[in-house]
């Protein structure tokens, strides 16, 4: 017997992927529902082989339904996670929403699966920001084994991170570069994104640091280490989809870029493609559609006592949101619910 799922946000990117990942992986789905928006009501979503037509979110029972995947805006969910939750389905959400709050487990299955224990105080599962979720998934086989002090991260992050949108102001962007008469003004962002780089995601916060910055240190510290001191610099790059992460560790004990390069190549959800020579490392282009953390660069750093250097990319679609939902969903069901 299988569980009874549903997709809220069925429409959008990340919600697509959902169901891709969940026919990918053979989720044992014996009943589906994707849902939508009334304004997106009876658009054609793919399933495997099936086609679904969304339904209403507004008047859908989620009474009997076992799992449903959030993949809409914090607002929308603030309105509908608890109605679905009320009824016994278990809400597995993407939006920043509940990431903070301390009744609801944040996880990344390959860091703590054993959160997803804590999931009946409110019945909710939140799934971490994109950039952390990534980071976390190498940050924590290193920290079993030398204990990270600190963390300084830069990040460069896929526009398909701000939605659909964003995607076409990129690419309309660009092409009106080349086109007279046909420029595009900034709409998602505030500045020009083609051919640019933009040191601001989400709103700014009162110590100059902005809300994605604030994310991966607060993630960071319930997912892994409270411990853990963290210090990011998140910029929107014009690439399509695939975040990539720049990050320097300092351990507590030391621990040599071997050594460390081979518990990553051990570690769950990690491939490590780290060669010295031209080409010998991975690239945004070549993560995407692919389940894996990428890991390379992996060196010394000489200028603090016990420090590595790594370079790490991921599909954001994917790890950063619809993979990790369903791999939430995979615990759930292997540690609790027991269906399937």
């Amino acid at each position: 017997m299988g569980y009874k799922v549903v997709v809220v946000g069925a429409t959008g990117n990340v919600g697509r992927e959902m169901l891709n990942i969940l026919a990918e992986r053979q989720f044992p789905v014996d009943e589906i529902a994707v849902l939508a928006s009334r304004k997106s009501l009876g658009t054609e979503v793919s399933f495997g082989d099936e086609t679904l037509k969304t339904q209403d979110l507004d008047t859908f029972d989620f009474t009997g339904w076992d799992i449903a995947l959030f993949a809409i805006g914090s607002d929308a969910t603030k309105k509908y996670a608890p109605k679905a939750a009320a009824t016994g389905c278990v809400v597995i959400d993407n939006s920043s929403l509940y990431r903070y709050d301390p009744l609801v487990p944040l996880v990344v299955p390959e860091v703590n699966p054993e959160a997803v224990d804590g999931y009946g105080k409110k019945n909710i599962i939140a799934n971490p920001n994109c950039s952390t979720a990534q980071m976390v998934v190498a940050l924590k086989p290193l920290h079993d084994r030398a204990k990270i002090k600190r963390v300084v991260v830069s990040t460069y992050q896929s526009v398909s991170g701000s939605g659909k949108e964003a995607i076409d102001e990129l690419w309309d962007q660009t092409k009106g570069m080349y086109v007279p008469g046909q420029e595009v003004e900034p709409k998602v962002y505030p500045k020009q994104i083609a051919f640019n780089v933009i040191p601001h995601i989400d709103v700014f916060l009162e110590d100059g640091s902005t809300k994605e910055e604030w994310k991966m240190v607060a993630e960071t510290k319930k997912i892994v280490d409270p411990a853990i001191k963290v210090t990011a610099t998140c910029v929107r790059v014009p690439v399509f989809v695939g975040h990539s992460e720049s990050i320097n560790i300092e351990f507590e004990d030391f621990l040599d870029e071997d050594e460390a390069r081979d518990i990553l190549r051990e570690a769950p959800g990690i491939m490590v493609v780290d060669k010295r020579e031209d080409g010998g490392y991975t690239t945004p282009v070549e993560c995407v559609g692919d389940y894996a953390t990428f890991i390379s660069r992996i060196r010394q750093d000489s200028t603090i006592e016990n420090g590595l250097n790594i370079w790490c990319v991921s599909d954001n679609l994917r790890k950063g949101a619809a993979l990790n939902a369903v791999q939430i969903a995979e615990t759930l069901g292997k540690r609790i619910l027991k269906k399937a």
